[in-house]
């Protein structure tokens, strides 16, 4: 009976371990999902968001050249054909920024954006100078625009990757704990072992 009992321990002990080692297991493939999660939301901020910050900032610096150009007391064909260049060298960036991914907003005001440096575009051609400029405030203004965009999906993937770094923490914690149970667990069936009844015979009665 006492065999039977030990044996049971040990059946329960198993049972326990391997509850363990299985809880230990799905937390391992979560803890690897926020890592990778992580790791994603880091990616964007640099990609999709400090990358393209650069991208307005240049784009800003060629529409101040436009409007730079469009106000000088020069002739018309050296006016016409800085301007185009410009436009020339924002139409480059554009391809770098179509790379990245945007959000609906974002994709709205950079397609406003477009429309408004291809209205400057003609407008040179034309050699309407005073649209000229103003149509380059109001492509400053969309950068504007798209500007804040970038500072709040950077903020908004920041906050995403702090949260999941939070939640390594605590199932990284969890798996400690867990180790432990697991530790004890071990040692308990080390250390069991079956207690053998002995069973004295009386001897028979001297016959000296």
């Amino acid at each position: 009976m006492m065999g039977l009992k030990n044996s049971s321990k040990k059946t329960k002990a198993a049972f326990i371990l391997a509850i363990v080692m299985l809880i230990i297991i799905l937390s391992t493939f979560n803890t690897l999902r926020n890592a990778e999660t992580t790791n994603e939301n880091i990616n964007a901020i640099y990609k999709d968001r400090l990358i393209v910050s650069t991208y307005i900032f240049h784009y800003a610096n060629e529409l101040n050249l436009v409007k730079a150009n469009a106000v000088k007391n020069s002739n018309e064909a050296d006016k016409n054909d800085a301007v185009i260049t410009s436009i020339q060298n924002i139409k480059a960036i554009n391809l770098l920024y179509h790379k990245t991914v945007l959000t609906p907003k974002e994709k709205e005001d950079f397609n406003t954006f477009i429309a408004i440096c291809n209205k400057i575009n003609k407008q040179a051609q034309d050699k309407q100078w005073h649209e000229v400029e103003k149509s380059a405030d109001d492509a400053l203004v969309t950068l504007e625009s798209l500007s804040k965009i970038q500072v709040d999906e950077a903020k908004l993937q920041l906050e995403n990757a702090n949260k999941a770094y939070n939640q390594y923490n605590v199932l990284a914690q969890l798996e400690i704990a867990l180790l432990i149970v697991l530790g004890v667990a071990i040692i308990y069936l080390l250390l069991t072992k079956r207690h053998k009844r002995t069973i004295k015979i009386p001897e028979g009665p001297s016959l000296n």
